[in-house]
């Protein structure tokens, strides 16, 4: 479970207080997409994108804020060299998904 970024999760129960159904089917269907990836490799770049993202704990987010997790994603990924390249696939995909929506000028803003 601690793979799975918070906006990846759907709460039923959140901090004690029952979520309304339509804040349940919204989220679900905002991360609906991960079914799709069939690859485990890309789900777990999907997912480690939107960990990063999470981290990073700002709605609004530029590229440069990505890439401060370039060290951290080589050592996952030792034999990727190309990173940063990975990291903008990933935004470009979650953009498409409509989980981001993107601002122009490497900037991004997750939709809520």
């Amino acid at each position: 479970m601690d793979r799975i970024p918070e906006s990846g999760k759907v709460y039923y129960i959140k901090n004690g207080i029952i979520e309304k159904r339509n804040t349940i089917l919204k989220n679900w269907k905002k991360v609906l997409f991960l079914k799709e990836e069939k690859s485990s490799e890309s789900k777990g770049w999907i997912l480690d994108t939107m960990n990063c993202i999470d981290m990073i704990k700002k709605e609004e987010f530029s590229l440069n804020d990505m890439y401060m997790f370039e060290d951290i994603l080589k050592e996952k990924y030792p034999n990727n060299n190309f990173i940063k390249e990975k990291l903008r696939q990933q935004l470009q995909l979650l953009r498409d998904k409509n989980y981001l929506e993107f601002l122009g000028r490497g900037r991004y803003k997750i939709i809520k």
